[in-house]
Order: structure tokens, then sequence, then C-alpha cells
């Protein structure tokens, strides 16, 4: 349980730090007059960094080692903490942001997740337990991101009785310190983690036996990623400030309210695994929370509006735990890294196409991007349960690939 402990309190450092940078990040940026083009490139590399880096975690991840990969990473976000406190020069910025060790959202996808991801099962080998896991796992981000967001509010709060209070962007300097807290949670998790024997075999491919299976996740990953980039939680903050003239202030209630609920979903995600199963949980959460994004552009008020994103908060987001104990329930242990990295890597490359595309249909049709988005994500939900449904993690002990995955 120490391994499991350590992993979800590293979780929360690195989920509060990623909400507070969040907000400040682009502060920091509009307050040193970076055009929208290059705030535009510091976030599209931050999002390649995890691609090009999560790549690099699945192909190399194992035989550098999961505890050292894992302490190195931290070291790399100390440094590019470090560099978005102090300067404000693009170049450098798009740097070090291609680490991958940064995030524009708090429950991020990227090589860090995906160590974690491969490590919980050998912290918690119980299939069951496991499921819990990965459903705490993220319910900390959810929740400790909400709480960095809200403290992101907090400099300039204080700057008004206390003009001497540094400007924001000196405030990233929390990025190293907390990296520098990870490290040292990090250097004491067992070799269990290791998974020892089975990660000692030369491989020229990180996944051989399930490969096919994690092709196919990738693939279908990536479309729901897609789909999700056109109502980015920036594109809906903008979308109820220009439908609904919501102000600033409002919408910080509503996404912390989004946050709280994404986190006790997170949690229900798990009980309700253990009871239909985890692809049923996937799909038959996210497939109404679709429905919910669909409407949500058509309540006719900022109330009905927010009371449908909430509704949809609720469930949207049972389907992460559950897909990422899938993931490494389907695969063989000395695959999980790999196969967890990749398929982070997919969703990541994707999304900011969906983005971008979305942004472009706003401009002559609103409600596009919650409709467009929706119906693809509606698409996936089936493709998933059509392709998967005969698919199942070991019971026995989530260790090993069942019979029926190495006919697939």
């Amino acid at each position: 349980m120490h391994d499991l402990r350590t992993i979800l309190t590293v979780q929360a450092i690195r989920a509060l730090v990623y909400g507070f940078g969040v907000v400040l990040i682009g502060s920091s940026l509009a307050a040193a007059g970076a055009s929208g083009g290059q705030v535009a490139l510091v976030f599209a590399a931050m999002l390649a960094g995890q691609a090009l880096s999560g790549v690099a975690v699945g192909t190399r991840g194992d035989r550098w080692g999961r505890r050292r990969t894992y302490v190195a990473l931290f070291a790399l976000m100390a440094g590019a903490g470090t560099v978005f406190a102090l300067t404000s020069w693009i170049p450098a910025l798009v740097a070090v942001a291609l680490t991958g060790t940064l995030s524009t959202e708090s429950n991020e996808s990227g090589p860090i997740t995906s160590l974690e991801q491969a490590m919980i099962p050998h912290a918690e080998p119980d299939p069951r337990q496991r499921n819990r896991a990965f459903g705490r796992y993220n319910a900390v981000a959810y929740l400790a991101g909400s709480v960095g967001a809200l403290a992101a509010g907090g400099p300039a709060f204080f700057r008004r009785f206390f003009p001497a209070v540094p400007a924001n962007q000196r405030f990233l300097l929390a990025f190293p310190a907390a990296a520098v807290a990870c490290v040292i949670l990090a250097r004491t998790l067992s070799p269990r983690v290791e998974a020892g024997a089975e990660l000692s075999a030369e491989r020229r491919f990180p996944l051989v036996r399930s490969r096919g299976v994690v092709a196919r996740l990738a693939g279908l990953f990536a479309a729901d990623a897609f789909a999700g980039g056109f109502v980015v939680p920036s594109f809906l903050a903008y979308w109820f400030a220009r439908r609904y003239g919501a102000s600033p202030e409002a919408l910080g209630v509503v996404f912390f309210g989004v946050g709280l609920l994404q986190g006790l979903s997170a949690l229900t995600a798990a009980r309700l695994a253990n009871r239909i199963g985890l692809l049923n949980t996937m799909v038959f959460t996210h497939l109404p929370s679709n429905v919910l994004l669909l409407l949500v552009p058509f309540a006719g008020s900022f109330a009905g509006s927010v009371a449908l994103l909430l509704a949809r908060s609720a469930i949207s987001q049972m389907d992460v735990p559950t897909r990422q104990a899938y993931v490494v329930g389907v695969v063989e242990p000395a695959e999980r890294t790999a196969a967890a990295a990749y398929t982070n890597t997919a969703r990541a490359v994707v999304r900011p196409a969906g983005a971008g595309i979305g942004g472009a249909i706003t401009s002559g049709w609103l409600a596009g991007p919650f409709v467009i988005g929706g119906i693809v994500k509606i698409l996936y939900d089936f493709a998933l349960l059509i392709t998967f449904r005969g698919v199942r993690p070991d019971p026995s002990d989530g260790a090993g690939v069942s019979p029926i995955i190495l006919g697939t």
C-alpha cells in the first residue's frame, strides 16, 4: 500500500500545481504582451511535448527503469517551471514546453501519467481493488486541480492589499517546488513497481503480444480525444461568455463545480465497474454524457446550460479511470508502460486538431462544436462496445492476457 499512497500523493501535488499553472501561465503570457499566435505556439508545444515524451517513455521507459524515469521527468518539470517563472521569451518557453512535463489541464495525459498507470497495477495487484485505485487516482487529480485553479486567484487578491506581492509569473516557481517534493516521494517507491524479471528480457519493440489490441484501442481513443478537442474547457469558457455574457467570476465557480463533480464521479466509476465491468462502465456512462453535451447549447438560458454541463460532468469522466484500468488489464505486465504511453499519446496528438476545427466552426455556427463533438463521441462509444465486447482483463489476477485477447 505504500507505493499506491505515494503515487496518489504525487498525483495530488502535480495536479494542484497544474491547476494553478493552467490559470497563471495564460495570464502571465497575456501580461507580458504575448500575441495570440505566440500563446497558441506555447500551448501547442506543451501538447507536442507530451506526445513526443510519451513515445520515448513507451519505447524506453521500462528499460531505463520506471522509478528512474519517473524521477528524471520531475527534474525536467522543475527546470521547465523555473524557465516559465523567470522569462517570457517565447523560444525558451517553447523549448522547455517540449519536455512534456507541463500541461494545459490539471489531469494531464503525458509521460508521467503513463508511468503511473503502469505502476498502479503492481502497487495494487487485485483487479477489484485496482479499479478503485484508478478511481482514487483520477479523483485526486480533479479535486486537487480544482483547488489549484482557485488558488491561482490568490496572488491578484492579496496584491490589492499588499502591492509588493510579486507578479503572477513569479508564482510559477511553485512548479520546481512541487517537482522537488515529487522527486523525494518518488525515490521511496519500492522495486515492486518495476515488476522485476518481466522487464529484464531484451525486446526489439516494447509491444509484442499486445500490439494488435493496443493499436485498436489507440485508434478509438484518438477518435474520442479528437471529438473532445471541440469542447475543451477554454472553449467552454469562451462559449459561455459569448453566448450569455458570463463573467470570469461566474465561470470560475462553474468550473470549480465541474471539477468537484468529476472527482466524485471517478470514485463512483470504480464501484460501478466492479459490478458491471470496465467496458460497460466506459460505454454506458459516456454515452448519456454525450447526449447531454449535444443539448448544452439548446438550453436557452445560462442556468439551463450550466445545469446540463454539470449533469454531464457528473458522468462524463467516469470512463477515464475505467479506461486506464482496462488498458493495463488487457495487456501483459511487461507491456503496460508502452500500452499506457501509446494510448495516451494517441489522444494527445489529435486533440489540438479538434480544438482548431471546433474554433473555426464557431465563427459560423456557435452550437456546432457541441453538436459535432457529441455525435462523434457517440459513434466512438458504439464502436468501442462493438470492437471490444469480447475482450476482458484476466479475472484471476490481472497480471496476464486472457486467451480471448490473444485471439483478437
